[in-house]
C-alpha cells in the first residue's frame, strides 16, 4: 500500500533512501553468490543464470516501484526509473570493466547467448515506441504492446535456452576466455537446493520491498524539492533501486565469473523493459506508452545506442584499450555522462 512521506523532514527522508538502497545492495550481493550456486546445481550456465536468477531477482525493487508509482497515477517516475535503470545498468557494465583487470571484459565474456541477449532487449526496446508512435488500441485499460512484450521476453529465454545447448557458432577462444570456463570449487559445506531456493526468494523478497519504499521516498523528494518526476526516475530511484546489478556484477567479475556479469546485466536490462509492460497493466487511466514525453524518448534511444556499442564490443573483441577498458566501455560511460546534462538539466 502507498504510505505519504512527505509529511517527513527531508533529512529523514533521505536517510530512509539511503538505508533502503545500503539493503538492496546487500541482498544483491547474496543473490549474485546464491546465483552461481543455483547455475551448478541447475546446470543452466552463467548467462542464463545471469538472466533468470541474478537479472530477475535483482530486478525486484525497481520493477515494484514502477509498478506502485504507475498504480498512482505517477507516470514520469514509474517511466523514469524503467528506463533509467536500463541506461545505469549497462553503464555499470564499462565499470565492471575497470575492475576487471586482466582485459576487456567483452573480450573475456564472448559468447552466442550473450550476444542473444543484447539482440533480445535491442527487440524489445523497439515495442514502445511502437506503441507510443501507433494507434492506442485497448483491451481493457492495456496497450496490446504490454502482452507482447511478455511473450517476446518468453520467447526470447526459449532461444537463449537453444543457443546454449546448440550453438550454431563459437567465438574464438583466447587466452582471455579461457578463464571462464574454470569450475569453481565445491563447497565446503554445501547447502540443500532447498535451503538455497528460500534463501533466494527470502532476499528477492527483501529487495522488492526496499524498492517500494524507495518509490514512495522519490515521490516525497519530488514533492519536497519540485525536481520533475522523470529526473529523481532516471536518476536517483534508477541507480538505487539498480544496485543488486552494480554489486553482484562487481563481485561476478571478481570471482571471475565474467559472464555471469554480462548474464546479470544485460538479462536484467530485458526484464526491465517488462517494467513498462506491467506498470501498463497497473496505471488505471489510459495507456501508460501514451504518457511518453521527449525525455523519456531520448533514454529510449539511449539505451538502444549503448546497446548497440555493447553488442559492437562483443563481436570485436577489443582485449585491451584505453586504461586496459574496451572502447566500447569509454563509449557507454561517455553516452551516459552526457545523457546527464540532458536530462537533469
Amino acid at each position: 500500500m502507498p504510505f505519504d512521506l512527505a509529511q517527513q523532514s527531508l533529512g529523514l527522508i533521505i536517510v530512509i533512501f539511503a538505508i533502503c538502497t545500503l539493503i538492496i545492495g546487500f541482498a544483491g550481493t547474496r543473490l549474485a553468490g546464491i546465483a552461481i550456486k543455483l547455475a551448478e546445481r541447475t546446470g543452466m550456465g552463467q548467462i542464463i543464470s545471469g538472466a533468470l536468477f541474478v537479472g530477475i531477482s535483482t530486478s525486484l525493487p525497481g520493477s515494484v516501484l514502477s509498478v506502485s508509482t504507475a498504480w498512482q497515477g505517477h507516470t514520469d517516475l514509474a517511466i523514469g526509473n524503467a528506463l533509467g535503470g536500463i541506461a545505469a545498468q549497462t553503464t555499470f557494465l564499462a565499470i565492471a570493466d575497470l575492475v576487471y583487470r586482466k582485459g576487456n571484459l567483452e573480450h573475456a565474456a564472448a559468447s552466442a547467448t550473450g550476444l542473444a541477449q543484447t539482440t533480445l532487449l535491442v527487440s524489445m526496446l523497439s515495442v514502445p515506441i511502437l506503441a507510443y508512435a501507433g494507434p492506442e488500441w485497448m483491451i481493457y485499460h492495456i496497450h496490446p504492446a504490454s502482452i507482447l512484450l511478455f511473450i517476446i521476453y518468453g520467447f526470447g529465454l526459449s532461444l537463449l535456452s537453444e543457443i546454449r545447448d546448440e550453438p550454431m557458432w563459437l567465438p574464438k577462444k583466447t587466452d582471455l576466455t579461457e578463464e571462464d570456463a574454470k569450475q569453481h570449487k565445491p563447497d565446503a559445506h554445501p547447502q540443500s537446493t532447498t535451503r538455497l531456493w528460500g534463501e533466494f526468494l527470502t532476499f528477492a523478497l527483501l529487495t522488492a520491498i526496499a524498492g517500494h519504499v524507495i518509490g514512495q521516498a522519490g515521490l516525497a523528494i519530488v514533492d519536497i524539492t519540485g525536481a520533475s518526476q522523470t529526473a529523481v526516475g532516471t536518476f536517483l530511484t534508477a541507480i538505487s533501486t539498480s544496485f543488486p546489478e552494480f554489486v553482484s556484477a562487481i563481485a561476478a567479475v571478481r570471482m571471475g565469473a565474467v559472464n555471469l556479469a554480462v548474464g546479470n546485466i544485460v538479462g536484467g536490462n530485458a526484464f526491465d523493459v517488462l517494467f513498462l509492460a506491467a506498470s501498463d497493466f497497473a496505471y488505471r487511466d489510459g495507456s501508460i506508452y501514451a504518457a511518453f514525453n521527449d525525455q523519456h524518448l531520448f533514454t529510449i534511444a539511449l539505451v538502444v545506442l549503448m546497446s548497440g556499442v555493447l553488442l559492437l564490443g562483443m563481436l570485436n573483441r577489443e582485449r585491451r584499450g584505453i586504461g586496459n577498458i574496451g572502447w566500447e566501455s569509454v563509449a557507454m560511460l561517455a553516452l551516459y555522462g552526457g545523457s546527464i546534462f540532458y536530462l537533469a538539466g
